[in-house]
């Protein structure tokens, strides 16, 4: 089987890219490589000078604008400010088993980089996108679960491994969602899924083993782990697509097209889960505005 690679990338020239948390890491090896097949492509990061630092001098057109998914005063404000078609939207920004904390919407972090930003981003810029949205996930979330009654961690004792797979079973179950509402309305545009595997990042700096790390043997490099990011931003694939690595567990390797685990195939869950989160940030949106 031919390994799909970043050389494979179409010409992108004409095409407008959107990716969060994209200063480093995966996200920034994504971005770079979608501007040298030429996209415009935007650089939704918490800091704009260590975004421009970034990518100064590299070849391609980049934008760098202010964004921290956390804060949904900061996602409305960046989604405002859009104007014109945005060819392809890439929810990259995540973080992984943190301590427990609160945002300034009174959300547990976690879950708010994760999912909760994510689902009000796409749903505030939908209107603009002309092809796909691709969601960053991961193969933990075949061991995540969904507390509908507490999505926030206000009930439950925290754990932040927990969490952290929890928050992407619901980034799962959101694509899921996502398109078939899509569907519903007869609309061109996909909603797909990539897991990098285990890429050796810092995403899992704030872990107490930091075991992702450190177990080289069961790892992909980052940038093999960007392949599959890529690969559900640029090539033809179905709506509700799983890109993953094709190595032993999904873990590592180049990219191939497969499905999530048996509870993101759940479309009941999927339904509920989409009230579920559209009340919790709508309810931090009258509280603000009561503010």
């Amino acid at each position: 089987m031919t390994k799909w690679t970043e050389n494979e990338l179409p010409d992108l020239t004409g095409r407008t890219v959107v990716i969060t948390g994209a200063g480093r890491g995966l996200g920034l090896l994504t971005a770079r490589a979608l501007a040298r097949a030429g996209a415009r492509t935007v650089l939704g990061v918490r800091d704009v000078g260590k975004g421009r630092r970034a990518v100064a001098g590299l070849p391609g057109t980049f934008d760098v604008r202010p964004l921290d998914v956390a804060d949904l005063g900061s996602v409305r404000a960046f989604a405002d400010a859009w104007t014109g078609d945005l060819d392809v939207l890439i929810n990259n920004a995540g973080v992984m088993d943190i301590p427990a904390a609160r945002t300034a919407d009174g959300f547990d972090r976690q879950t708010a980089t994760n999912h909760l930003g994510p689902f009000v981003l796409t749903n505030s810029l939908l209107g603009h996108v002309t092809d796909r949205v691709v969601h960053v996930t991961s193969q933990l979330h075949r061991q995540g679960r969904i507390d509908l009654a507490d999505l926030d961690w206000r009930t439950r004792r925290y754990r932040g491994m927990a969490a952290y797979r929890d928050s992407k079973l619901a980034v799962v179950l959101f694509s899921l969602e996502l398109q078939r509402r899509l569907d519903a309305r007869g609309s061109v545009v996909r909603s797909v899924l990539a897991s990098p595997g285990i890429a050796r990042t810092g995403l899992a700096a704030h872990s107490r083993s930091n075991i992702v790390n450190r177990v080289r043997f069961l790892t992909n490099p980052p940038e093999l782990g960007a392949l599959s990011v890529l690969y559900a931003a640029t090539q033809d694939v179905p709506g509700n697509a799983y890109v993953g690595p094709g190595g032993l567990g999904g873990l590592r390797g180049h990219p191939v097209v497969g499905r999530p685990g048996r509870n993101g195939r759940d479309e009941v869950l999927a339904g509920r889960l989409w009230e579920a989160t559209a009340d919790l940030v709508g309810s931090a949106s009258r509280r603000a505005g009561a503010g």
